[in-house]
């Protein structure tokens, strides 16, 4: 059994399609499940047990001698949230329960971290594990802060050569993008948001800059397909004894007008792009430039092509957001 928390997430729903679509299983998603979007997400599965978070451990220890492996993906996602007790609750304690438990019972665990970790990228992108580099680093709001800590947790364990699973790996994800976000909405990527707006054939308002050193609509980051994220946390599960922090990107960062032309093209439609002030309330968290450093996890041994933004986008489009059913 594959234990994927915030199953019916974006990334997790997305993680048990492939698992799914490769025969890998069965598949349990430990997730609230609220509201519809999220039961839609995973509603085509065929074979998949949900688990209420508070029932988790439980259920882990129940289903020990079954489970292959867990993917953390659950988390509470909002940059806006400003409860850092909350954020240490679920993004860092809960994290280490199930670190503990997957060291206890040899389990391999992949988690989600953040490029929020990186804060305004002062000191790069480099997904150096070592605690030192760790401690650099200052996330620029709450949750990328409660990322962080579970990261450096991590790296302190490791150091001091406590329990760890056989294979782990957490990763740093940049900019994902692809099908069932519509529960995130306003924390959604920015591809279902322009495609509302562009199968309206209405013209889209992007953060205006108020960076000198980047023009409306310049502003960079490192978008990465969905799909690659599942192969890629696939892969790592496979590869035995491997244990590091990486960052899961493209290693190319892309303009928000390059998105946004790729989502309004999808529809066979010239981009209709407008530009609005950047709320003051996130302005001074705002980063203008991401572009994840690769070296780590080509280093260790995954060379498959990251699709280019445009395909992503259009198999985003047209697969999915134009259809009837636009769920995975």
């Amino acid at each position: 059994m594959y234990v994927v928390t915030g199953g019916a997430g974006f990334i997790g729903s997305n993680l048990l399609a492939v698992l799914e679509s490769r025969g890998i299983g069965p598949l349990a998603a430990i997730d609230k499940c609220e509201g519809p979007h999220k039961y839609e997400n995973v509603s085509q599965r065929k074979d998949l047990t949900i688990i209420d978070p508070k029932e988790a451990l439980s259920f882990l220890n129940n289903n020990a001698g079954d489970i292959e492996a867990v993917f953390h993906l659950g988390a509470l996602t909002s940059t806006t949230e400003r409860d850092m007790e909350r954020l240490r609750e679920i993004n860092v304690r809960f994290s280490q329960s199930l670190w503990t438990w997957c060291a206890e019972q040899k389990k391999p665990f992949i988690y989600a971290s953040s490029a929020a970790t990186y804060g305004d990228g002062l000191h790069g992108f480099d997904d150096d594990n070592s605690i030192e580099a760790l401690q650099q680093l200052q996330p620029m709001n709450p949750y990328g802060q409660s990322k962080h800590e579970f990261d450096l947790w991590v790296a302190q364990e490791i150091s001091a050569d406590k329990p760890a699973p056989p294979t782990w790996a957490g990763l740093k994800f940049f900019n994902v993008y692809g099908p069932n976000e519509f529960h995130k909405g306003s924390q959604a990527s920015l591809v279902p948001q322009i495609q509302a707006k562009a199968i309206k054939q209405e013209p889209y308002l992007l953060f205006r800059s108020h960076n000198p050193d980047y023009a409306d609509g310049e502003q960079r980051r490192d978008f990465v397909f969905v799909d690659d994220c599942c192969h890629v946390m696939i892969w790592l599960i496979e590869q035995e004894g491997l244990g590091s922090i990486f960052n899961l990107g493209t290693g190319t960062s892309r303009t928000f007008l390059d998105l946004a032309s790729a989502v309004y093209r999808a529809n066979s439609l010239e981009p209709m792009i407008k530009f609005r002030d950047t709320p003051p309330e996130i302005r001074d968290q705002y980063q203008y430039f991401t572009e994840a450093r690769m070296d780590r996890l080509r280093a260790a041994g995954y060379l498959k092509a990251f699709t280019k933004l445009e395909d992503g986008v259009a198999a985003t489009v047209k697969n999915y957001l134009l259809k009837n059913n636009p769920y995975r």
